[in-house]
């Protein structure tokens, strides 16, 4: 039928022609297009093939929406899923072939992939088709998208159904083709429509407008008319529909501008076999060019929607509807537009008018009734039943054989990681079928970073050849490349590095680099009563006593007697003052505002630093204390020493790129044995000074030897977690597991088992910080005090300034100073017990007080009461 279409459509060209509309089928668009090219033919096709381009067909224009825009909007709807595997069913032939092309792109940018892909004759037999269902039954994903054409994709949909390929687990995603044999043929037949339940597809968007609904009404006319009811109008018929018109404005616009008809033959075609075809017929049309500038920028509202055209000839804001199949009919859960790249349950005119908003957090899609029958999302994959059996890269350790280790006597492997891979395995809604593969000789730690590249690769080293002396076949493991890993299980660190290689799952413990140090017995001194503080600590503390004892002297000596004497007399009471309020033992009374504000604020002060000392010497005093020369990492970067770390370990590439630590310095160890050995010995006899290493393995390790301590914390946050290769569904579906056995308690359980901790265990918590209390944790107290001080004294020579010089007539620093210093003149005090009448004082016995005191002369029934 192609052939017969290709040459009517070239026997139609031999006439005078100026402009094309059609055709729809990709495979004769790409033909006629290299003609259309050579007669300047502007040529108006619906086709949707994407390598279909005016980058290579000049005249080419598309009236629909190309499949790089529909492929998009299926990768979208893969994404929003949360599958990564897809299995493509295609037509072998242009339309199909370069549709999964765009889809394959379009899938990569979302990063999935098709994990298998097919084609198919348009005239397949049955049995062809059939055994191409089985063949993607075995496939472990089962999200299938169906790119074919109308008649063909029906015969799979029904074969499908007798499979039972129809029912739950199932995803099937139809493009464009299948909303346009549904929306074109209204009695369709119920056998169809109920063995596709479930399955969605794609529309090109057409917007409902007035325009739309007349041209659906005249259609629906014409087809009673000529006795065809039951055939509709499909999308691509308003394509059509505006295609016309888009040629007949571009017309008006071509002779309005003085534009004529004129052609010219081209010596290049000629028919040299004689055949049906005139080829020399065939006339350049001399104005093509000028017809084309034109079409492309013609810009109406037609049935289609709004008709316009971008740069490469292609219609602006391209978008589809996502239709999904239930009962009689389509129900419309979202659309896709290629305004903001997302799906929405908002048309994309909507959206036109607004900025586009790409996050991905506002994707949105109506409930979907999948396949089956079931609203709940399908995982989109299984374990295929004729799946080969998965081989999982053990690490074969020789230190810390708690984690993972392999049992001499039966050749099995055990451990805390074995047990959580398999109780999460059990979890599983499905069987996987496994054998273990170690990988390390044993006799010392394997080096992980390798493991995790032949993950990459899915290449495994498994046969050891303790013996072989071929160079180009040895690797440093003294492992041969035989076959295929699928996985690494073990006590394997989740870095960045490795995340490049593989896919992990969710830690199933976590784990940071620590410092291990050796530690001696803190001995407690006759000076131990100063170790609470820092000197800084105790020198600002000491200056601040006196400090506060100076400003109170300052604030009271003029007006408190207390505060007044010699100048020795003076000094003593300062400092008398000062250190007594250590205790609250100060017995001088402050009688200004500025001096009890100071005072109180300072005692404050004063309860804290007690406070804390007391629980400070407390500790130091009853607890016994550790002691090393390690602090934290800084002293690991400042030193010159050797520090040590794990064979295999990712400590050793962190230290060296991380920390700047310079390789020389690193020491490997191997065993728990090495580590207490190389700590006992020390830089200075050929041992290390500190052991980095992860904390599971160094909690294992304290459990034993309890004169090793951690110092400082962990400076690195990281996890444990099984490798898969990238995309890997493994990998969603254990991470899933291992939350499950971290909520149930099981993941705990397989921890006392394998990592149960002995005496030492009190030890591993003591982090050998320094427990003295620094300058830095007072510094806001000590502020405080200072402002008050400093803002007391400002006040206080404000008000003495201003007395100053209101009642001394004559102005000198040496006056002023003097003016200071003097105690206050006498003041009218008001006094309760003074208030009674003259006669009554006057008859009052007389104490000794009295006598010490001068006389108190009384005026009006006042005391006057004269000091100094």
């Amino acid at each position: 039928n192609d052939i017969v279409f290709l040459v009517s459509a070239l026997q139609f060209m031999e006439t005078d022609v100026i402009a094309i509309v059609g055709p729809q089928c990709s495979a004769i668009a790409h033909i006629i297009s290299y003609v259309a090219n050579e007669l300047r033919v502007p040529l108006m096709s619906f086709a949707s093939d994407a390598t279909l381009s005016s980058i290579q067909f000049p005249f080419f224009v598309r009236t629909a929406p190309s499949d790089l825009y529909q492929m998009a909007a299926v990768a979208a709807v893969v994404d929003y899923n949360h599958w990564k595997i897809v299995t493509a069913i295609y037509v072998d032939d242009d339309y199909g072939r370069n549709g999964i092309a765009a889809l394959d792109d379009a899938l990569t940018a979302k990063r999935c992939k098709i994990s298998y892909k097919i084609g198919f004759p348009a005239n397949a037999k049955k049995s062809e088709l059939i055994n191409l269902l089985v063949s993607v039954s075995y496939m472990e994903s089962r999200v299938i998208i169906l790119h074919t054409g109308g008649e063909p994709g029906l015969k799979l949909f029904s074969m499908a159904n007798r499979l039972n390929m129809m029912g739950n687990g199932y995803v099937w995603i139809a493009t464009d083709w299948l909303s346009a044999y549904l929306d074109a043929n209204s009695s369709a037949p119920a056998e169809t429509i109920s063995g596709m339940q479930g399955v969605l597809t794609l529309r090109p968007h057409i917007p409902n407008s007035k325009m739309k609904s007349n041209l659906i009404s005249k259609w629906s006319r014409q087809s009673q008319k000529y006795n065809h009811s039951d055939l509709r109008v499909n999308t691509y018929g308003f394509y059509v529909y505006d295609s016309v018109w888009t040629v007949a404005r571009a017309l008006d616009a071509f002779f309005d501008d003085g534009g004529s008809i004129s052609f010219s033959n081209d010596s290049r075609l000629r028919d040299a076999t004689g055949g049906t075809l005139h080829l020399e017929a065939m006339s350049i049309f001399d104005k093509g060019r000028k017809l084309l500038e034109k079409i492309r920028k013609v810009n109406f509202t037609g049935p289609s929607g709004h008709v316009q055209f971008d740069a490469s000839g292609d219609l602006i804001h391209p978008a589809y509807e996502i239709i999904n199949v239930i009962g009689n009919g389509m129900r419309t859960i979202g659309f896709w537009s290629n305004y903001s790249g997302l799906l929405s349950t908002v048309p994309p005119e909507a959206l036109y008018s607004k900025p586009p908003n790409t996050s991905l957090a506002n994707q949105q899609l109506y409930d979907v009734i999948w396949p089956g029958e079931t609203a709940q999302r399908p995982r989109g994959w299984v374990f295929p039943s004729n799946a080969k059996e998965l081989k999982i890269g053990i690490p074969n350790r020789f230190s810390f054989r708690e984690f993972v280790t392999k049992d001499n006597v039966t050749g099995s492997m055990k451990g805390y990681c074995i047990d959580v891979f398999t109780q999460a395995l059990a979890l599983l809604p499905y069987p996987v079928t496994y054998k273990f593969v170690p990988f390390g000789s044993g006799t010392e730690n394997p080096h992980y970073d390798k493991l995790i590249e032949m993950v990459e690769s899915n290449v495994s080293m498994n046969c050891f050849f303790l013996f072989l002396h071929i160079p180009s076949y040895r690797t440093d493991q003294g492992y041969l490349i035989l076959q295929e890993l699928d996985g690494a299980v073990g006590d394997i660190a989740v870095t960045m590095k490795r995340t490049v290689n593989a896919d992990f799952t969710q830690p199933f413990i976590e784990t940071g680099l620590v410092i291990l140090a050796p530690v001696k017995r803190h001995i407690t001194t006759s000076w131990a009563f100063l170790q609470p503080f820092t000197l800084e600590m105790w020198c600002v503390t000491g200056l601040f006593f006196l400090v506060v004892g100076v400003v109170v002297w300052v604030l009271e000596h003029r007006i408190n007697d207390e505060f007044r004497g010699s100048p020795r007399q003076q000094m003593i009471t300062i400092f008398w003052f000062s250190f007594s309020t250590l205790f609250f033992a100060h017995r001088e009374n402050t009688m200004s505002t500025l001096g009890r504000g100071v005072l109180i604020i300072w005692l404050f002060v004063v309860l804290i630093i007690q406070s804390s000392y007391t629980a400070s010497l407390t500790s130091i005093l009853t607890v016994q204390q550790l002691d090393t020369s390690i602090k934290g990492i800084d002293d690991l970067k400042n030193s010159d020493a050797p520090v040590g770390f794990q064979v295999g370990s990712f400590a050793q590439d962190y230290m060296v790129n991380e920390l700047n630590i310079s390789r020389s310095r690193l020491r490997a160890l191997g065993s728990p044995k090495e580590y207490a050995k190389a700590l006992e010995l020390g830089p200075k006899k050929g041992g290390v000074m500190a052991i980095v290493d992860e904390r599971p393995y160094v909690e294992l390790f304290l459990s034993t030897y309890c004169k090793i301590a951690v110092a400082g914390s962990d400076f690195t946050s990281r996890g444990w977690g099984f490798a898969f290769p990238r995309d890997s569904p493994l990998q969603v579906d254990l991470s899933t597991a291992i939350l499950s056995l971290s909520e149930n308690g099981e993941l705990q359980r397989i921890h006392d088992k394998w990592l149960k901790t002995g005496e030492c265990a009190a030890d591993e918590s003591e982090m050998i910080n320094s427990n003295q209390l620094r300058l830095e944790s007072f510094w806001g107290l000590f502020l405080i005090c200072g402002v008050a001080c400093v803002i007391s004294l400002l006040i206080y020579f404000g008000i003495m300034l201003r007395k100053y010089m209101r009642h001394e007539p004559k102005k000198s620093l040496r006056r002023f100073i003097s003016f200071v210093d003097d105690k206050e003149p006498p003041k009218n005090r008001k006094k309760r017990s003074m208030s009674l009448p003259a006669s009554s004082t006057a008859t009052a016995p007389m104490t000794a007080l009295d006598v010490e005191r001068p006389a108190r002369p009384v005026r009006n029934g006042s005391v006057i009461d004269i000091e100094g």
